[in-house]
């Protein structure tokens, strides 16, 4: 679905990505981990098309991405939303070219999806931190997007309300959106939600391990499979450390 060939990156004289090579496509969930500055974030906006690669393509289901598509919904680690409009208004932002009846529909669908139908007239300094969140991630979904791109997206929540923001994903991917793109720096979150993990090191950004994670869904962290892959991309991430950090 998703094809990445040669793809780099470079700003002036700085080289911040590639070349990569990798493909998405029977995954519901890739997941890409690194160290703070390695390129994980300009990865994803080259994907969204909200930056040119310097030489490269990215492809989604055969048609190359050169700039942001109604196929790709994005969502950040700051939801983003405008404090003067509606949690509707804020969903619905994106789809001021569709007929009043459809931008209706498709917002409150995606609403419900994030279980936010009750708050559709509310405005964002009414919201939780969870909740705000989920508008965000609802706004991605509106437009029923082939490939949903997170950056972070639950970084700034509490312990208690990310496990929850992590089990509603879960709960969105396969019957709502095909395919997920996560980027994030916690490895257990890596772990719960992803069928794959890409590991990078740079810059500028290389593959330094990719791993299919094969666990049954929802998994169980205290699980002993579960600490044995959290150890072995701990390594990944840290090479200079023996020991996995309690």
């Amino acid at each position: 679905m998703l094809e990445i060939r040669s793809l780099t990156k470079n700003f002036e004289n700085f080289a911040a990505l590639g070349p990569l090579n990798f493909t998405l496509d029977r995954e519901r969930v890739l997941t890409v981990i690194g160290p703070s500055g390695c390129g994980k974030s300009t990865l994803l906006r080259l994907i969204a098309g909200l930056e040119v690669p310097t030489r490269g393509s990215i492809h989604l289901d055969g048609a190359a991405v050169t700039e942001p598509r109604s196929d790709i919904g994005v969502a950040f680690q700051d939801p983003r939303l405008m404090p003067w409009l509606s949690v509707r208004h804020n969903v619905g932002l994106g789809l001021w070219r569709w007929h009043a009846a459809e931008r209706t529909a498709a917002v409150d669908a995606a609403l419900a999806k994030v279980s936010l139908s009750k708050f559709a007239d509310a405005l964002p300094k009414q919201l939780s931190g969870g909740m705000a969140q989920r508008v965000g991630l609802a706004r991605a979904l509106v437009a029923r997007p082939r490939l949903l791109l997170l950056d972070e997206p639950f970084a700034a929540l509490d312990p208690l309300t990310r496990i929850k923001m992590q089990d509603h994903l879960l709960d969105i991917v396969g019957s709502e959106v095909p395919n997920v793109l996560l980027i994030t720096h916690d490895i257990e979150e890596a772990i719960a939600l992803s069928d794959r993990i890409v590991v990078l090191e740079g810059p500028p950004a290389r593959i330094r391990r990719d791993v299919l994670v094969d666990l049954p869904k929802p998994r169980k962290r205290t699980s002993a499979a579960f600490q044995e892959l959290k150890e072995l991309l701990f390594g990944e991430l840290f090479p200079d450390e023996r020991t996995l950090a309690a």
